[in-house]
């Protein structure tokens, strides 16, 4: 009998009733839990409860008794709204779902906004709020656990009491902007206008056109984001529009080609008119993928919001993927973490990357009170000011308005520009390199991060001094001869000196690892880096910036938090063993393709926001020595670029002197961030030096931290000398290919 009970026993807990999805996760959060420690308490991987969060899945005995328990006692602490959606038809909810008990005013939380009233709330606001119960975003979107919001502060209900973890001091917490930092904008098949937010929700749209609809956005939507520093900007609200939205706000679904060259619709569209009659302005830019609508600020209070058309290509498919295909809700999702932790998508990624910079470093501040007790604009110490500044003659690209007296075709040698560059390097492996049996590539995490961290550069104009004494804390260009510095014999560490096989490393001071030939323009990292190496430096003039700072710091801990918090989301964690970190590496995206695609665009700001420090002319009608745009900006500044490429460069040349100085291996090819190395195993722990589980000082180590490097890929011995052979060259750079072994003529930006 007692096995028939048992049987019984079973039966009833497969269908122990669950809440839907979009309710797990909340009660989860509400409690201040996370994915992992669920998934402990329930012996169980992350994953899996992230499925049952999403809908993916659906757990099975004996698990699924044990969550229902789990979520049942939740339910009781933090009872549903009473406004929320009813759960999709056909799922089951138990009375701890449907009927808990309201909290005691001792168990209620703290409130972040105005006091609830709901009983104050007209009919016309509450059908004004929606849930997307049936495209709640999967777990670890950006969220404070409320299931229902509405545009009316006086019904919302109070936060839970700790937040979800992609939450940040961008999105969530001020209750001016307390439905996020932007939104989707769809239409229904009833051809009711949607607002999908953050979170889940969803909102009606009462707007009937482009003006109306930014009225609404800033008087009833509470969408944006607080500044993140304090003389700056709290970010303007972004609206995302879909291809349904743009056919009911009668714009085009797609560009022309004339327009898409333009990046722009005619000035005489008809929703340009209304948006002039409204008395809306748009940026110089006009209404394209990225359009800005204002009206002039009045006082401190400013009115704009943006809109991200992505059927217009605002999301480059190269960092973004097919993002722009997703569904409302899940586009609202991935934009979303983007925008929590990074900031609210201000453009491209390149663009995003540059304008974070000035978040945390805004031209000007308000003075102390004066006599009159009125505050006036001054300069923000440590930015780089509102004004643009030029830079030295050797830091201009070619076409620069200061080279307009150089020769037509005038060709300049390293004595006459800065070249710093990352690393495109190879050479034919060795016979005994050629008896091993694979390639393994190592890659450097968020390299170009890395080498901004701490990093000193100028925030002025530069200083032309002949025959200056080196100062490695001095920003700045230097021409210098670094010909004498011989890598067969180099110091590895204080009074420590190591003899190394010179033919088989690339040099550091140039991008093709070429030895220079005599006196070139080298950014101070990598002049510091010679003395470094146990050389001495007479550089024959320089450019030197006195003002400076570590003007990238906030940049580079947003951006290394940001990686690291959507790593962790997929399953990757800092301080993980070395075994560890490679399994959990090992198909990452598979976990959460949408997650995947946030830090792909997290690694694309860092890149192009670097990039952007040099932008070159784009089209406009530009012809050489004549201003182009770029050039206006106060972030206009090649030197900083290449202080960070050089510093970037010379990061990974330090690794792979320590690593051939302790192991006597050497790479075979070097392209920007990754490395590849002849080896007995697959593996990088089969050529990499671990002792007692700790690695080399200063070499590589395995790790998702910024500086540290994950596994690039394997390739067999065999398959290098066919490539090579095939191509017939024999210095073809096989870190380019080394991730799946295609070779192709595409660059992939790596």
């Amino acid at each position: 009998m007692s096995e028939l009970f048992d049987r019984i026993d079973a039966l009833v807990a497969s269908r122990s009733p669950l809440p839907p999805p979009a309710e797990r996760k909340r009660l989860r959060q509400a409690h201040g839990l996370t994915l992992d420690e669920v998934a402990s308490a329930l012996d169980v991987r992350r994953a899996t409860v992230s499925g049952w969060e999403s809908g993916k899945t659906e757990p099975r005995p004996p698990e699924r008794e044990a969550y229902a328990r789990l979520l049942g006692k939740l339910a009781e602490l933090y009872p549903a709204h009473p406004n929320a959606t009813a759960p999709v038809e056909g799922t089951a909810v138990p009375e701890a779902f449907s009927s808990a008990p309201a909290l005691t005013p001792q168990a209620q939380p703290v409130p972040t906004g105005p006091a609830p009233e709901a009983a104050a709330m007209t009919t016309e606001q509450k059908t004004q709020t929606r849930t997307a119960a049936n495209a709640v975003p999967p777990a670890a979107a950006p969220s404070l656990a409320r299931t229902t919001r509405t545009t009316s502060s006086a019904s919302r209900r109070p936060a839970a009491q700790k937040a979800a973890p992609a939450a940040s001091p961008a999105g969530g917490t001020d209750p001016r902007f307390e439905n996020g930092p932007l939104t989707v904008v769809d239409v229904d098949a009833d051809g009711q206008v949607l607002a999908y937010c953050t979170g889940g929700l969803v909102l009606d749209v009462p707007a009937k056109s482009i003006p109306s609809l930014v009225e609404w956005t800033l008087k009833e939507a509470k969408l944006g984001a607080p500044k993140l520093s304090g003389p700056g900007k709290d970010a303007d609200p972004l609206l995302v529009l879909t291809e349904a939205a743009l056919e009911r706000y009668g714009l085009p679904v797609a560009l022309t080609e004339e327009e898409r060259l333009a990046g722009r619709i005619q000035e005489g569209h008809k929703v340009i008119k209304q948006l002039a009659r409204a008395e809306w302005k748009l940026t110089k830019r006009g209404f394209g993928p990225w359009a800005r609508i204002y009206r002039p600020a009045t006082g401190s209070e400013r009115a704009c919001v943006q809109l991200c058309i992505p059927s217009w290509n605002a999301l480059d498919t190269r960092h973004w993927a097919d993002v722009a295909q997703l569904p409302p809700a899940e586009l609202a999702r991935v934009l979303g973490v983007y925008a929590s932790r990074v900031m609210t998508p201000r453009g491209s990624t390149a663009v995003t990357g540059l304008e974070l910079m000035t978040a945390f470093h805004p031209p000007t501040r308000a003075s102390e009170p004066d006599a009159d007790g009125k505050r006036h604009s001054e300069h923000n110490p440590g930015s780089l000011g509102k004004d643009p500044v030029d830079c030295a003659p050797c830091e201009a690209p070619d076409g620069h308005p200061l080279l307009v007296d150089l020769p037509r075709f005038h060709v300049r040698g390293p004595g006459e520009k800065l070249f710093e560059e990352a690393y495109d390097w190879a050479r034919p492996m060795t016979d005994a390199e050629c008896t091993l049996r694979h390639l393994v590539g190592v890659d450097v995490n968020m390299a170009f991060a890395a080498g901004a961290n701490g990093l000193v550069v100028g925030l002025g104009a530069p200083t032309h001094v002949k025959a200056p004494l080196f100062d490695p804390k001095l920003p700045g260009s230097w021409l210098v001869d670094l010909s004498h510095v011989d890598l067969s014999r180099v110091k590895v560490g204080k009074d420590k000196w190591a003899d190394l096989d010179a033919s088989l490393l690339p040099s550091p001071f140039t991008p093709k690892g070429e030895r220079p030939e005599g006196p070139a323009w080298y950014a101070t990292p990598t002049v510091a880096y010679a003395v470094e190496l146990g050389y001495e430096v007479r550089p024959l003039e320089a450019y030197v910036r006195s003002e400076n700072g570590r003007y990238l710091d906030g940049w580079y801990n947003r951006l290394r938090d940001a990686f690291l918090a959507t790593m962790a989301d997929l399953g990757v964690h800092a301080d993980m063993a070395p075994a560890d970190f490679l399994a959990a590496m090992d198909g990452y995206r598979r976990r959460d393709p949408q997650l995947a695609i946030v830090v792909s665009a997290i690694k694309a700001t860092v890149k192009g926001g670097i990039g952007k420090l040099r932008e070159r002319p784009r089209g406009e009608g530009w012809k050489p020595g004549q201003p182009w745009r770029a050039l206006a900006r106060p972030t206009w500044r090649p030197d900083i670029r290449a202080a960070v490429i050089s510093r970037t460069r010379i990061n990974m040349h330090r690794k792979i002197v320590k690593h051939a100085a302790f192991t006597g291996q050497y790479p075979v090819a070097i392209l920007s961030d990754c490395a590849v190395y002849a080896s007995d195993g697959p593996s990088p722990l089969d050529f990499l030096p671990y002792r007692d589980g700790k690695p080399l000082p200063g070499g590589f180590k395995l790790g998702i931290n910024p500086g540290l490097v994950k596994h690039e890929g394997t390739q067999s011995v065999l398959w290098g000398e066919e490539v090579r052979e095939r191509f017939n060259a024999p210095e073809l750079n096989l870190a380019r290919y080394i991730k799946d072994g295609t070779v192709t003529d595409v660059d992939n930006g790596e």
